[in-house]
């Protein structure tokens, strides 16, 4: 225990005496913060403006499941998981939030283009709620369905970690877990959660091309 905690803060020391990585580390936080209120605005917008819902050839032939806890908790474990493992190697830290908040701005963008209402047999989803439509979590609003969070956020740390092949495995099983859950609630159309593959992808190489020295830095 002991030389863990000694190499643990090693490595800390590394990397907050080190400006530019300092620097960068501020930057990545308040990246994300400014992301996470981008996001619950959007969220909002695309609650209030949700028109009528559409037919899907998935979940018009599957009945609707209660997937409440997992929808919720869930992502809340597969993140502690990801943040532990960050956090033991802070170097990795800027780029990882950089691309989620990155990740986090790209679909509050699309949310706020798609006005198409949630499909009428849904799971209720109430855990942690802060209001009507709204839930604490920050991917469960009532209409923010284009694209999936839950699908897309564990696919682009599957591609962050992809050198790491335990991480890399646990984060692409993650995302088609979270994909099937969705689904089987009822809380998002099979159109949310196929495209959030295909555009996550393009969301990780536009980050590495924008975050050059965060990417070097993460696989030092």
């Amino acid at each position: 225990m002991k030389t863990f905690l000694t190499d643990l803060r090693t490595k800390y020391v590394r990397q907050f005496t080190d400006r530019k990585f300092l620097w960068s580390f501020l930057v990545a936080i308040v990246f994300l913060l400014a992301a996470l209120v981008v996001n619950l605005m959007a969220g909002v917008y695309a609650t209030a403006h949700a028109t009528g819902w559409v037919g899907d050839i998935v979940l018009s032939n599957i009945p609707v499941v209660n997937v409440d806890d997992v929808f919720v908790y869930g992502p809340l474990i597969f993140w502690t998981i990801v943040s532990l493992y960050c956090l033991y190697d802070p170097k990795k830290i800027p780029f990882w939030l950089k691309s989620v908040a990155f990740f986090i701005v790209i679909r509050s963008i699309f949310i706020t283009l798609t006005h198409i209402g949630p499909f009428p047999d849904r799971a209720a989803v109430d855990s942690l709620s802060l209001g009507s439509n709204i839930n604490l979590f920050i991917f469960s609003s009532g209409a923010d369905l284009f694209f999936s969070g839950h699908t897309g956020l564990p696919f682009l740390l599957s591609l962050v970690f992809w050198k790491n092949l335990p991480m890399r495995i646990f984060c692409l099983i993650a995302s088609v877990f979270f994909g099937v859950v969705v689904l089987l609630g009822h809380l998002h159309y099979s159109i949310d959660v196929l495209a959030a593959f295909f555009i996550t992808y393009t969301i990780y190489h536009i980050a590495v091309r924008i975050f050059p020295w965060d990417f070097a830095r993460f696989y030092e």
